[in-house]
């Protein structure tokens, strides 16, 4: 990798709320001092905003990104652009967009990059620049409920990646297994900062006072039942709270219901303070829709909760339905709101971080690998 620039093209924008890209991409900057990488962020898109009824916001373009600790400065990059027409007003608004990513990088002075595609949409700029290219597949888009274009594009375009990508890494064993039944694939999982667990934090001021059963991640339809969420909140009445921490992209007719319900919606928070709020938990909660894109998924909170060692309910999702852990309680439908209620008003539980849980400085070793088997590097050989 020495003297390798990388693109990542990826599913979330650069903030605060770190998820798989951000650890594995800090971890590759610290790991390699002369690596540069510049971050395709999703682009804005001003009209679905105003449909919305939100402010609209054009892209941010090109500039440099936050300050990491142990990176020197000019080294990480963000682009975003603005999606002005939906694709069926704009066909060649992706290829264009595309162009645009290339120009960037040739700004920027970046040589011959590889290309990290975390977005099936990234096959636009491999078709556009052919660059090396690993496929870090983290969702099965393919199974997502879209409409029938969009599911279509999103097949096209993960066929064309699968085929044209040097390496393509996965997140997790169902994954693993529908995505290498046609060509040889890599298992990085996701992982979890242990040390970050181990220091013991204050309550967090907004955390409700009394018994609370907190879910960290982001609120979507894609994963998170909101009906659960709502049967949960009206189940644990005044003697709890079903807390949800992170970033709310839901309709704002599911909000309402939620807040009626009694739900306690935080927003989004640092990743630095997530932490705390799992630490001062009574209880972890997975309210997740069960389905085939939700099964291909190797949810953060997996290790997260784990690290942090607080009781768990969770609907059964992979990673959880098969836990072998006294602390995790599966249940789904009616069982899942008596479970939490149950856990919750049970009594104090003291915490019980778990031993052996993947870290991010491990998971960047294997993402490491196939970066550098994709760029032609001697490697030793990773488990695949």
């Amino acid at each position: 990798m020495n003297g390798r620039d990388v693109v990542l093209v990826s599913l979330e924008p650069w903030d605060e709320v770190w998820r798989r890209n951000q650890h594995l991409a800090a971890g590759l900057l610290r790991r390699y001092p002369d690596l540069r990488l510049l971050v395709v962020e999703p682009p804005e898109d001003p009209l679905h905003d105003v449909v919305r009824r939100v402010r609209p916001r054009a892209g941010r373009g090109l500039r440099p990104g936050p300050r990491l600790d142990g990176v020197g400065e000019g080294r990480l990059w963000l682009l975003q652009q603005s999606k002005w027409l939906p694709r069926r007003a704009d066909p060649r608004g992706d290829r264009r967009r595309a162009r645009a990513v290339r120009t960037a990088s040739v700004r920027l002075g970046l040589h011959e990059p590889l290309l990290w595609a975390n977005d099936p949409g990234a096959a636009e700029v491999h078709a556009v620049t052919g660059w090396r290219t690993v496929y870090d597949v983290t969702d099965d888009w393919t199974s997502a409920r879209r409409a029938p274009a969009e599911h279509a594009r999103v097949v096209a375009q993960e066929a064309r990646l699968l085929e044209a990508a040097r390496e393509v890494t996965v997140c997790s064993p169902a994954l693993a297994r529908r995505k290498g039944a046609a060509r040889p694939v890599t298992l990085v999982t996701n992982g979890v900062d242990v040390d970050a667990y181990r220091r013991r934090r204050a309550r967090p001021a907004d955390l409700p006072a009394g018994p609370v059963a907190a879910y960290v991640g982001t609120l979507h339809r894609d994963r998170l039942d909101v009906d659960l969420c709502v049967q949960t909140g009206g189940a644990l009445g005044p003697e709890g709270h079903l807390v949800l921490v992170g970033p709310v992209a839901l309709e704002r007719a599911d909000v309402e219901r939620l807040r009626s319900a009694g739900v306690v919606m935080l927003g989004a928070r640092p990743f630095t303070e997530v932490p705390a709020y799992l630490q001062h938990a009574t209880v972890l909660v997975v309210p997740h829709v069960v389905d085939g894109f939700t099964d291909s998924l190797d949810p953060l909170k997996l290790y997260e909760y784990r690290a942090a060692g607080r009781p768990v309910v969770a609907t059964g999702v992979a990673g959880f339905r098969d836990a072998a852990d006294p602390a995790v309680t599966v249940a789904d439908g009616d069982g899942f709101a008596a479970a939490v209620r149950r856990t919750l008003l049970g009594g104090p539980v003291p915490s019980a971080p778990a031993g052996d849980v993947p870290t991010w400085e491990r998971q960047v070793t294997l993402f490491a690998g196939a970066l550098e088997r994709a760029a032609g590097v001697p490697h030793a050989a990773t488990p695949r």
